[in-house]
């Protein structure tokens, strides 16, 4: 009877460490896709700044080569403004094809690439 006791204390020592360790792995395993996703957002900024410069600088050089063409500054500033309104209309109407949808699938997909990885090396 008092091995019987003693199997059971062992059994239930190691299902407490089990559970532990198992608790411990879904810490870790949350520690690193939170890490990974982090580490992509601010890709994804430092990437998307650069990107609004660009079009910044460009729209500046933009405007003042048509501002030359026509004659005044004034001139290449205001056709300029019209085609960057016209792009944030288009971007406004086509934002979720065009930009939510693609974020959201990149977000999902870089979730969902640990996973894989995981489940290939199992």
């Amino acid at each position: 009877m008092e091995d019987t006791f003693a199997k059971v204390e062992e059994l239930v020592g190691n299902l407490k460490e089990y559970a532990a360790n198992r608790a411990d792995e879904v810490k870790l395993n949350t520690a690193e896709k939170t890490a990974k996703l982090m580490s992509y957002l601010i890709a994804i900024t430092i990437i998307t700044a650069m990107v609004l410069f660009f079009i910044l600088f460009m729209a500046l050089a933009l405007s003042v080569y048509l501002g030359q063409l026509l004659g005044g500054l004034q001139w290449g500033l205001l056709i300029t403004g019209g085609l960057l309104l016209l792009l944030i209309f288009l971007l406004w109407v086509l934002r979720a094809r065009v930009l939510q949808y693609p974020i959201m699938n990149a977000l999902l997909r870089q979730l969902y690439n640990q996973q894989d990885e995981e489940d290939e090396q199992d």
